[in-house]
């Protein structure tokens, strides 16, 4: 005996029918993209969008868009559970924010090797000089060209951004 386009016993109704407790026809719109043994993804899909709602957006899509569709309506659906009020713009929000404190620290580390590299630089520079020229104290050309102090302390290279 058939039973909606399908034998008794022959399969089990997709996630979406069982929830929905109605029969599975063979061309039931849910079967491909919430099967039997994923009850859960139905579920939270149906929760957060409604049957009807799915089942529309499902229709009015070419079939190869429907499983990507489903995948974006599960996502949403599963962020919507954890996350009523902000769903997936919360996780976003949140990931911005870690892109944003990580590009800030890159930015002072950088910053820091550029102003290390200048000093060393200047270093070698007033060392080349002590070696080429002959000591005189007190004059304006012992003093090193460039003078990148700008009033940080230096005592201690460990004290960077990274202890």
């Amino acid at each position: 005996m058939k039973d909606g386009g399908r034998k008794q016993g022959a399969a089990s109704p997709c996630a979406a029918c069982k929830l929905l407790r109605r029969r599975c026809a063979v061309d039931c719109v849910f079967a491909p993209y919430f099967p039997a043994d994923e009850p859960h993804k139905f579920a939270n899909v149906h929760k957060v969008f409604g049957a009807s709602n799915v089942n529309k957006m499902l229709q009015e899509l070419p079939e190869h868009q429907r499983g990507d569709a489903v995948s974006s309506m599960v996502y949403e659906a599963n962020a919507r559970v954890r996350d009523p009020v902000y769903g997936c713009v919360g996780a976003i929000s949140s990931l911005q924010q870690q892109i944003d404190a990580l590009q800030t620290q890159l930015a002072v580390a950088q910053a820091e090797a550029v102003h290390l590299r200048v000093r060393q630089s200047a270093s070698s520079i007033y060392w080349t000089q002590q070696a080429h020229s002959p000591t005189t104290s007190g004059s304006p050309s012992s003093k090193p060209i460039f003078d990148m102090d700008m009033g940080l302390d230096h005592t201690s290279y460990a004290d960077s951004i990274w202890s």
